[in-house]
């Protein structure tokens, strides 16, 4: 067993144990436990936490913020973290080298985004391993293992996306460091977890489970990067999955999906639980958007947590939206008014509050210089941390995978009654043509900060365009690095080409 730890530990780089909150059990011995619901979400609760994310003192890794979230959109065309005058927010140029794309494996992001997975994929393993032990019997056992595949395929798929060739590990008492496996491997080990797992998963639409249609969805995402990800298209087969996903609407309200109490939305397939009262952490990022003085805009009484301003929209996102487009206001931009005077609010140098498309020095950007996020629900007196839950998957994603294979497939015709419901929805009518250009500007606009850009922009093939701040990127820069950190102490592992 200490061989066991010590391999855990070297893979994962010294994970320490993260407080996320739930129950956690290091065996399951009685022959009655596990029968009832109660009973078997006690078992899958750690796995689902790790979910969450942690900050356990060597690297900040939520999924939602730092620096997970933060290295896929500022390596995307919609984001950007820029230094501020007096040199806030460079933080050793972590954020620069993210958006000119000129990341080394020494890069912090990189290594959070890295612990993120094989962190939570341990926590997988690990709550398998103690199933395996208890009394339960294999029929018992089925459905609580099948949603604990599926976590770790979930994060397994994110790897693939991120890093490509990775070590495949799903045993916990491995005794020998892994070596990395292709990006092929890691795809067809996804796609053939989820297709063992599938039918035993929970049907229907549950909030927070990883059921039926989670798992179709995600097979969707697998299959509509396929190309990507293997070098063979599988168009048709991310529209058959698609079509497995059911009893989700469009809902009415666009932002009822990211309202507070946002379980209330018929929509979404698959979210990630908060709930700051629980003693949840890491679900910040939109307190941290604005610029400090932005919260007598919400409260009378300046009663929101101060917010040290830091991610910023990138030049040309917001104006590329119609200005009929309701999903515009996802994104904060112009003079920004107290709430209870009715005057601009100042900032300390008496200039005012007021948010900027341009931001015309990376390096030394003012307080008020670029657009920002404000996607979710903000309200007077709410926390540092927020309580909405985190959007995953949302079935107006579904919609769009589906329009962009029938248009990939040369069937323009069968794209159009999918995009039109979402542009209905958010007051906009669909004029022709509909082709690839068109579905990448649609998935822009509505899938606007959760998390998608950056493999959209490796499958339309934008990442390796210039644009703001950044020249022409190499192709092996459509995977990041293998954390130098991780190579140290697991010399099996082989370095991803180019770096």
């Amino acid at each position: 067993m200490k061989n066991i730890i010590y391999i855990s530990m070297i893979l994962l780089l010294t994970i320490s144990c993260t407080n996320l909150n739930e129950n956690l059990y290091d065996k399951v011995s009685s022959d009655e436990y596990g029968k009832t619901p109660d009973e078997i979400n006690t078992i899958i609760g750690s796995a689902y936490a790790s979910l969450r994310g942690f900050n356990d003192g060597i690297t900040i890794s939520y999924p939602n913020c730092e620096y997970v979230f933060f290295l896929n959109e500022i390596a995307s065309d919609e984001a950007c973290i820029a230094t501020k005058i007096g040199g806030g927010w460079y933080d050793g140029g972590v954020y620069i080298d993210a958006q000119k794309h000129t990341w080394t494996p020494d890069n912090r992001m990189i290594l959070a985004s890295w612990r993120y997975c094989f962190v939570g994929i341990s926590k997988v393993n690990s709550v398998i391993f103690q199933v395996e032990q208890s009394n339960l019997s294999d029929e018992q056992m089925v459905p609580i293992k099948a949603e604990l595949r599926a976590i770790r395929a979930y994060y397994y798929y994110i790897l693939l996306d991120m890093f490509g060739n990775v070590p495949i590990v799903t045993n916990y008492d491995v005794s020998e460091l892994p070596a990395n496996s292709t990006r092929n491997q890691v795809f067809e080990f996804v796609e053939s977890e989820l297709n063992d797992i599938i039918a035993d998963l929970p049907t229907g639409a549950v909030w927070g489970k990883f059921t039926q249609n989670v798992a179709n969805t995600l097979m969707s995402r697998l299959y509509l990067n396929a190309e990507i990800f293997t070098g063979a298209p599988r168009w048709q087969d991310c529209i058959a999955a698609c079509d497995k996903v059911t009893g989700y609407i469009l809902e009415p309200n666009y932002f009822t999906n990211f309202l507070i109490q946002n379980e209330v939305s018929r929509e979404t397939i698959f979210a990630i639980p908060f709930d700051s009262k629980a003693g949840t952490t890491g679900n910040y990022l939109q307190s941290m958007t604005v610029q400090e003085y932005q919260k007598f805009a919400i409260s009378p009484t300046g009663n929101y947590p101060g917010s040290p301003n830091g991610l910023l929209s990138q030049p040309g996102l917001y104006s590329s939206f119609d200005d009929n487009d309701l999903r515009k206001k996802s994104l904060l931009e112009g003079k920004q008014y107290n709430i209870s005077t009715g005057e601009v609010i100042l900032l300390d140098d008496g200039s005012e509050l007021d948010y900027t498309e341009d931001i015309l020095d990376i390096n030394a950007a003012k307080a008020n210089e670029g657009v920002r996020m404000y996607k979710y629900e903000t309200k007077d007196g709410e926390g540092w941390e927020r309580d909405h839950d985190w959007v995953v998957m949302r079935y107006s994603e579904i919609l769009l995978m589906k329009a962009e294979c029938f248009v990939r497939l040369g069937n323009p015709s069968n794209a159009l009654p999918l995009v039109e419901q979402v542009r209905s929805r958010s007051g906009l009518s669909t004029v022709g043509p509909i082709d690839l250009d068109f579905i990448n500007n649609e998935r822009k606009f509505e899938l606007v900060y959760e998390g998608n850009r950056r493999t959209d922009n490796i499958r339309f093939g934008d990442f390796f365009n210039p644009w703001w701040e950044k020249g022409s990127t190499e192709a092996y820069r459509g995977i990041f690095p293998i954390p130098s950190s991780v190579l140290e102490k697991n010399t099996n592992l082989v370095q991803n080409p180019g770096y």
